[in-house]
């Protein structure tokens, strides 16, 4: 079974339902937000960042694979189901103390997500929530997150 927004990208009515939603759902718990952090280019998740960040008035921080970003870096390797993998940011993308929320399409084992909190972490950014579309909750992945607030707009067993 493979859970994909790919109908909800291509339906304008439905995109900006979800972007109306998940705007609504911050405004509603953060009365500060500095960035709208996004994970991996290649990911679906990555498209719902930049609008999420405009409707807010805020800027978006791209994560992406390493070797993928100019300048200087800060990288964490992290476990996959099936290997090893490796994300990165730029060293200024973020000042310590400012607040993010990391946004996805999908959470799963919860590992890539754990990365991004890890590199949020390592420029001492204060990482306000996790964010994602769909949760796999069979899979656990949000037990990883620990004390990082998470928040999910629909839910599978």
């Amino acid at each position: 079974l493979c859970s994909d927004i790919s109908p909800l990208l291509k339906d304008p009515a439905a995109f900006r339902t979800l972007i109306d939603l998940l705007e609504d759902h911050l405004r509603t718990s953060f009365p500060q937000i500095d960035f709208i952090v996004g994970e991996r280019l290649d990911s679906r998740g990555f498209l719902i960042g930049p609008p999420l960040a405009q409707r807010l008035g805020i800027g978006f921080v791209p994560i992406r694979k390493k070797g993928k970003l100019p300048g200087p870096t800060e990288s964490v390797s992290y476990t996959l189901e099936y290997g090893k993998a490796e994300l990165e940011i730029q060293s200024d993308a973020v000042e310590p103390g400012q607040k993010v929320v990391i946004v996805d399409d999908l959470l799963a084992t919860g590992g890539t997500m754990c990365a991004a909190c890890e590199l949020m972490k390592r420029l001492k950014a204060e990482v306000l929530e996790c964010l994602v579309i769909i949760e796999l909750k069979l899979l656990k992945g949000s037990e990883k997150l620990k004390s990082i607030p998470f928040y999910s707009l629909l839910q599978y067993d």
